[in-house]
């Protein structure tokens, strides 16, 4: 595999700085190195192409190369670096080890982007690029995504009008029209429909009056609507708004919501799809409500899911980018790590498992710590896609361990204390219970653990001694020091040896936490009991909510936990391993065409704000050069 020699200087530049500093390989060479030509592909200019689906059917009869997957400790506000270290890994086993790999990475949203987190790309030495990019339009996979899901918002609003105002005999005429002869037929949509309705019949004319207001009458119970409008900004003021305020829409207001794209149900069904028609029946089972006698209302009842379909048919192809170091890169999809499960694409792993083929590497990121992005990565990506990682990456920094041991609060615009830069090996030992739980809960899938320790110039060697041998003593396979951030791949060699023998030696099936042919309750006490709950609580809304969907026969759908990504408990604040407290479970909601219900613990944003001072403040555009600046 062809590599680019990176020229680093200390200290480390800003990022876009290091990003702007080296020439991207054209994509075509890239795709080159993977076997793969022209037709394989659409360029979207020099830097990015589409990767098509019909690459995995040529290949399928190859063998997959090793199944990577990256999690971490419970997140801090010091930072960990897992998208660093997944890009740092990969550059160390392609650049430097000779290895064929492949990185699969979510696409960012731009909401965090210009809000509070800034990029995602990785930092230092270990990005991808162009990281400008990368972090902004990309290919248009999210504006996609945005477009259908606000196409499907407005159908029902649409619908739940023209129901109110036309009786069911003008209703069928208009959703059954003529065609030039005069004739009217059903088309593939409206047999869908039929079919769900246990009509029979296949000419309009011969449906009685009966079977004319069941097709033609959804009947959508306003209150029971969950489907919101998404955009991708950060945006406080749409947390709740109010429709059909127009002087047409008399009567007919009601409360709804913005979301961010990223937490549509759309970006969760692209990341979870294995084709082109799998995605086609998933988008047209999304549920975006009942009707007032209680049964699920579906875009395929609205007539929809075709359109939705047309609209992403270009974005179920994933793109091929490139790291630092000239590595591929494959960005696919962006689902919200909360309420969805976090995780880039199925149809980008798969296509990158044979591209590398025996012997080489695919290293995916699951967001956030490993008791959400690792779990869901496992219980729900792995159960679709068939698919099983040999080993399993756990990143952490002394710092952020020295945060769960107790350490003082962190904030914004302050200088750390000195807890954070002075040796404390009594405060890393008391920290290292996160990580503990963390490898425990890891290998309970039969997966080999390896501990990234992302080393800071003020960590000593007693400190980090400490995490080792903390790491090593709960069962992990190696615990491995990276300097990947400051060094490029050179500075994640010792990982990358550590994962080669962790996948090489790695002979366990894949062990689910529950499974699926248990109650939604038991499932969901399964995954408590992994966070060290002692029980689970549930609001009489979540009790309603469970008994409606196990009566709509979606009781068997894995489980996608909404809560908190900075404790293992449903309070942010409580660092460490918490034990014995009781998980509260506020509501609980489906994502049905995707494929998972998901219970909220406590109150989940899906829609963030922007702080006093966004990141947008430092993004300009140097207008003589072309280039982007202050992308962090």
């Amino acid at each position: 595999m062809s590599s680019r020699k990176l020229e680093v200087v200390s200290p480390v530049p800003a990022d876009i700085d290091i990003a702007n500093s080296v020439i991207p390989l054209h994509i075509a060479e890239i795709a080159k190195d993977l076997n793969l030509n022209p037709d394989h592909y659409d360029l979207y200019g020099k830097y990015k192409a589409k990767v098509l689906l019909s690459v995995f059917d040529e290949l399928k009869e190859r063998e997959d190369g090793y199944y990577v997957v990256v999690g971490g400790i419970t997140p801090t506000p010091l930072g960990e670096g897992k998208s660093t270290t997944t890009v740092g890994l990969c550059q160390a086993l392609g650049a430097f080890l000779d290895k064929k790999v492949v990185t699969t990475l979510r696409q960012p949203s731009q909401g965090p982007t210009f809000g509070i987190k800034g990029g995602a790309a990785g930092g230092g030495y270990s990005q991808v690029i162009p990281m400008d990019e990368f972090n902004l339009h990309l290919t248009g996979d999210i504006h996609a995504i945005t477009a259908s899901n606000n196409l499907l918002a407005a159908a029902i609003d649409t619908r739940i009008f023209h129901e109110n105002t036309q009786s069911d005999k003008a209703l069928f005429s208009r959703l059954c029209p003529p065609n030039k002869e005069g004739v009217r037929t059903f088309n593939d949509i409206m047999f869908r429909r039929l079919k769900k309705l246990n009509i029979t019949k296949t000419k309009p004319e011969d449906l009685t009056p009966e079977e004319v207001n069941k097709f033609a009458r959804l009947d959508i119970d306003p209150d029971s609507i969950t489907w919101r409008r998404v955009m991708d900004v950060n945006d406080r003021f749409l947390r709740k708004i109010s429709v059909g305020q127009g002087p047409d829409e008399k009567g007919m207001v009601r409360e709804t919501a913005f979301d961010i794209s990223v937490a549509s149900e759309i970006m969760a069904v692209l990341a979870l799809t294995t084709s082109l028609s799998d995605m086609r029946e998933r988008l047209g089972k999304m549920v975006i409500g009942n009707s007032k006698s209680g049964d699920p209302v579906t875009a395929d009842d609205l007539g929809l899911g075709g359109a939705l379909t047309v609209l992403m048919k270009d974005a179920i192809n994933p793109t091929l980018m490139q790291t630092l170091e000239g590595t591929p890169v494959l960005v696919h999809a962006g689902p919200f790590a909360n309420i969805a499960h976090g995780n880039s694409s199925i149809v980008a792993d798969k296509i990158a498992l044979k591209l590398v083929g025996p012997g080489g590497y695919v290293v995916t990121e699951a967001g956030f710590g490993s008791d959400i992005g690792t779990e869901k990565f496992m219980n729900i990506k792995c159960r679709y896609s068939g698919l099983k990682p040999q080993c399993a990456i756990i990143v952490a920094t002394i710092r952020a361990l020295k945060m769960h041991g107790g350490g003082p609060l962190v904030t914004a615009g302050k200088p750390l204390d000195k807890a954070y830069v002075n040796e404390n090996v009594g405060l890393v030992e008391a920290g290292c219970v996160n990580l503990i739980r963390h490898i425990e809960n890891t290998k309970a899938y039969g997966v080999n653990v390896v501990v990234a320790v992302n080393k800071f110039s003020t960590d000593t060697d007693a400190e980090i001694a400490a995490v080792k041998n903390a790491a090593i003593g709960a069962g992990a396979f190696d615990a491995v020091l990276c300097t990947h951030h400051a060094h490029g791949g050179k500075g994640a060699i010792e990982l990358g040896i550590a994962v080669q023998k962790a996948c090489e030696s790695a002979t366990q099936p894949l062990k689910f936490l529950y499974p699926l042919d248990i109650s939604i309750k038991e499932k969901i006490e399964a995954i408590a009991r992994s966070y060290g709950a002692s029980g689970v609580e549930y609001s009489e809304q979540a009790e309603k909510q469970i008994e409606m969907y196990s009566k709509q026969g979606f009781s068997g759908l894995p489980i996608c936990m909404a809560k908190t990504q900075y404790s293992f408990s449903d309070n942010a604040s409580a660092k460490g391993a918490p034990t014995g407290f009781v998980l509260p479970i506020r509501d609980v909601r489906g994502s049905i065409g995707a494929g998972f219900i998901y219970p909220l613990v406590g109150t989940m944003s899906t829609m963030p704000g922007l702080p006093t001072r966004p990141c947008f403040y430092d993004i300009d555009l140097d207008t003589e050069t072309g280039r982007v600046k202050g992308l962090s």
